[in-house]
């Protein structure tokens, strides 16, 4: 008998101690998050990243009543602050919001300290925005893309293009069109699209190969021009300007996506609960409109299958790169 009592308790208590390790799992996910996350974001203000970002962040702190900290790092490209956040505490109160300049970074950086596939947990995408090839109206007297390709071949290496720096998507953007315009256009890198963009606007730079997303409120004040927009369509917020299938480019197609990593290391229950939260502030009606005005859908494509997509487009830079022997300048 007592060795039926002393089993009995002893079922009793493990089935009590599984209970309360459930509850606390349970209690953890739901309590998510109890104070401010801070989110790096690997680029100066002011540019496309930004756009985004501070939107998502005022959504975020009305949705979970925490304070969703923008953390600009910027430098080598978006390098510098996935570094940092590679190194973050893996708890959920640091996330990674990158771009498509982190699946070049691979391929056009010899000694990174970090790798985007291992060392981080994709979460999910955020926006995809179609590049745009805008000019300074007051510098290039083109007012078609065929007109601006033609300027380009009569003079070349008079014109010049800025970017978010070496190894970003601006960067490979321009490399990609020189190789299938056969054109000549000399690279200016910048600490960020912010610093480039306003230097385009200012007139110090020609052209950009830039994301919808930073583009758009200058596009539509006239201060630059918008030629082109990337891919096999046209942009419903810029319903005006054409695409590069129907300038004889079907093959220019470049996309600038930003999305959400978090730490290796980071508790399953805790990813979940960002994409959760995250997905419900993407949901609303103001941020539904903000994407739509920076040209970009909101994404449904979050933690393996968001994995597959990054692993994928780290592979198609890489021939990008290869082909066009873009390096660091």
């Amino acid at each position: 008998m007592n060795q039926s009592f002393q089993r009995r308790d002893v079922l009793r208590l493990a089935a009590a101690g599984a209970a309360v390790l459930c509850g606390g799992a349970a209690t953890a996910q739901s309590n998510w998050p109890t104070k401010p996350v801070n989110m790096i974001v690997p680029f100066p203000a002011g540019g496309g990243t930004d756009a985004f970002a501070r939107p998502l962040s005022g959504q975020f702190a009305k949705l979970t009543g925490q304070t969703l900290v923008i953390d600009n790092r910027g430098g080598a490209g978006g390098t510098l602050g996935a570094s940092i956040a590679s190194k973050a505490p893996a708890d959920g109160y640091t996330l990674f919001m990158g771009a498509v300049h982190h699946a070049i970074a691979p391929s056009i950086y010899p000694k990174l300290d970090y790798d985007i596939e291992k060392d981080f947990v994709p979460l999910m995408l955020l926006a995809n925005v179609p590049q745009v090839v805008v000019v300074n109206p007051k510098r290039v007297p083109a007012a078609t893309i065929q007109e601006f390709i033609a300027l380009v071949k009569r003079s070349p290496g008079k014109f010049n293009y800025g970017s978010a720096g070496a190894g970003t998507s601006h960067h490979l953007a321009g490399e990609l069109f020189k190789i299938q315009t056969g054109t000549f256009i000399t690279h200016i890198p910048y600490r960020g699209a912010g610093p480039a963009l306003a230097d385009l606007i200012s007139g110090n730079v020609d052209l950009m190969f830039d994301g919808l997303g930073s583009s758009a409120q200058h596009i539509k004040s006239g201060r630059i021009k918008a030629l082109m927009v990337a891919g096999a369509k046209r942009n419903p917020a810029f319903p005006d300007v054409p695409c590069a299938a129907e300038v004889g480019l079907p093959d220019y197609t470049v996309t600038t996506w930003y999305g959400l990593w978090t730490p290796k290391g980071t508790p399953a229950d805790v990813q979940a609960k960002v994409v959760e939260d995250m997905k419900k502030s993407l949901a609303s009606d103001e941020l539904k409109a903000i994407w739509a005005q920076n040209g970009s859908e909101i994404p449904n494509l979050t933690m393996a299958a968001y994995g597959g997509f990054v692993n994928s487009e780290i592979k198609r830079w890489a021939a990008v790169v290869k082909a066009s022997g873009a390096k660091l300048e």
